[in-house]
């Protein structure tokens, strides 16, 4: 068993990551002993979850004071301790819930479970662990046993191995909802709770059907994008790469379910997704295809008629662009196995998708890019790319205003890095956080951490004011 100190990395990936963290522009402006202990900081960072479990309120079926009471009544069921429950100042439809931890002097069980690296992700995040998520168990366990769940950060555990003696996290200790028989039986209807978490190394409350209409569990810098764009009722809208749909249920939400929102994704179970959150939220001008964003662009000019993907040049008042990329901003992440050819080949997906985007939006229409990874050729070095592609493209300041400015080293003016957001992992400290540390501190305190140790991500906003030819 180890202690997680800092996310895993291939070392080819993690020497191009401190590349971009350690370029001539941001050694020269922090020095090299600086831009070190960021880069340390952003690796260790990465690994633990942010300070706060963020949720969005619907706004479209209730009001946020009321959730916020619903809500406040839900968490006092959890573990017997009396969570707070912030509204978020700048945004007034997110409500913050602090995660307490790491905890320290948690025994360990002698009955262990081992799951999966995504698996143990989520119970660091407050989730109870499912049957699917379950690697391997001890040879006698039994249903009500006492159990420590560890996770396997490296993919080495067998399925069904009776022990482990590899690479391990300690993720807290739970009961076991089923025996080790019954869950490697083979059937395929067990997707049940296997372990049900009762210390967990880091305390938050799961939110498992927790007013699953009112809200919409989502991180911070996911809710900031959508209040970027700054949909307004009756507007014809498009969400380039929309699963799981949160984005695209929060743009109808802030268009009071007026206009049309379109939704595109190329995987069909992840459009079905995104219908049915439509569904549960009570939303009705979401229309969701099965359709490559890649290929969204009408390229003969026969008269759109049925509204559908293709699309005209020109169809859209407001367009948004999150990319898929890299994820090497999702927290927490304590292993990414990727290879350097796989993190570099999303940079050209991303300016096929953004070319796209230009096309299809209206001038004076507003086109907002966002990744939720940390790479510098992903961000600012797309944004750089974008103005020189498309002259009619000019960048705006972002309101609300919550991450960061931009990152030097992709040749961007300070002005021009003032209007981009970057929540950037490696400029928040390493902190233990307990109940009584979090009930002393000010209101302010809390949303500044809130807003400085979440997920890594950034958020870029244009305009296009004449013809990008």
């Amino acid at each position: 068993m180890s202690v997680f100190p800092k996310i895993s990395l291939r070392l080819e990936v993690e020497n191009y990551l401190k590349a971009g963290f350690m370029n001539k522009e941001i050694l020269s402006a922090l020095g090299k002993q600086e831009a070190e202990r960021r880069f340390e900081m952003l690796l260790h960072n990465l690994s633990h979850p942010p300070s706060f479990t963020t949720v969005r309120v619907n706004t479209h079926l209730a009001s946020v004071q009321h959730v916020k009471n619903l809500l406040f009544d839900e968490l006092q069921k959890f573990n017997g301790l009396s969570f707070p429950v912030l509204q978020h100042p700048d945004l007034q439809d997110v409500l913050l819930i602090p995660v307490i931890g790491p905890r320290k002097n948690i025994k360990q069980q002698t009955c262990e479970v081992i799951v999966g690296a995504q698996c143990g992700s989520a119970v660091l995040r407050g989730a109870h662990v499912y049957v699917p998520g379950i690697v391997s168990a001890s040879k006698f366990m039994k249903g009500g046993d006492d159990v420590s769940v560890y996770s396997d950060i490296k993919g080495k555990c067998k399925k069904g191995a009776k022990e482990f003696d590899g690479t391990k996290i300690f993720l807290g200790n739970g009961i076991s909802e089923l025996s080790r028989k019954e869950i490697f039986s083979g059937l395929p209807e067990l997707k049940g709770v296997g372990v049900r978490m009762t210390e967990p190394v880091y305390l938050s409350p799961s939110f498992d059907n927790v007013l699953p209409s009112y809200l919409f569990l989502q991180n911070l810098p996911s809710a900031v994008v959508s209040h970027v764009l700054d949909p307004q009722p009756g507007e014809k809208i498009l969400d380039l790469c929309a699963a799981p749909g949160g984005k695209t249920t929060h743009i109808a939400a802030l268009m009071h379910d007026q206009g049309e929102v379109i939704a595109l994704d190329k995987i069909s179970k992840k459009v079905e997704k995104i219908k049915q959150n439509a569904l549960l939220l009570g939303l009705n001008s979401i229309r969701a295809f099965c359709f490559d964003g890649t290929k969204a662009l009408k390229l003969d000019m026969v008269k759109d008629t049925d509204g559908e993907p293709p699309f005209l040049p020109e169809s859209f008042d407001r367009i948004l662009l999150d990319a898929p990329c890299s994820g090497m901003g999702q927290r927490p992440n304590m292993a990414c196995t990727w290879t350097l050819k796989e993190v570099m080949s999303y940079q050209p997906l991303q300016r096929k998708l953004f070319t796209v985007a230009v096309e299809l939006l209206k001038p004076g229409g507003v086109l907002v890019y966002s990744t939720c990874t940390v790479t510098l050729a992903e961000n600012e070095e797309q944004v750089a790319w974008a103005l020189e592609a498309f002259p009619g493209l000019q960048l705006q300041h972002q309101d609300p205003q919550v991450g960061g400015e931009g990152m030097l080293g992709a040749g961007l003016s300070p002005e021009q890095l003032k209007r981009l957001q970057r929540f950037d992992p490696s400029a928040m400290r390493s902190l233990d956080r307990d109940i009584g540390s979090l009930r002393d501190a000010s209101i302010e305190d809390l949303v500044w951490l809130a807003n400085k140790d979440c997920i890594g991500f950034f958020i870029a906003k244009f305009v296009k004011c004449k013809s990008t030819q």
